[in-house]
């Protein structure tokens, strides 16, 4: 499975910006894809995923503000994200994993190359 991030970028507080993780390839193993990030000195966190059923999950810190969606005709995953935050700057990673039941998200050793997000005050 390969992931290509992109759609990072520089915006001031309370704007938007929309990330987009195109996939290619197959692993049976696989049935979701997140959205993580890092900040410095910070570790990595998972920020939003979505399987291929279309059940959603979101970090307390982002519900209400970041909306995750997929379009399984461009293999592709969007993190639409509205009233950015100056604690929103990060390094932005896709992840292809596996998503269960009880809702939650383990990701497996598949990794966007991640994209700069920074938001200005």
């Amino acid at each position: 499975v390969q992931l290509q991030a992109s759609g990072g970028g520089l915006v001031q507080a309370g704007g938007s910006l929309r990330l987009s993780c195109a996939a290619s390839g197959r692993s049976s193993s696989i049935n979701a894809i997140g959205w993580y990030r890092q900040a410095p000195g910070k570790q990595r966190e998972l920020v939003a995923a979505i399987s291929n059923s279309g059940s959603t999950n979101y970090a307390d810190s982002v519900k209400g503000r970041f909306t995750i969606s997929r379009d399984n005709a461009k293999n592709t995953v969007y993190l639409q994200m509205n009233s950015l935050k100056p604690e929103d700057t990060a390094v932005y990673y896709c992840n292809a994993g596996t998503t269960y039941y009880s809702g939650s998200y383990s990701p497996h050793d598949y990794w966007g190359q991640g994209t700069q997000v920074t938001v200005s005050s």
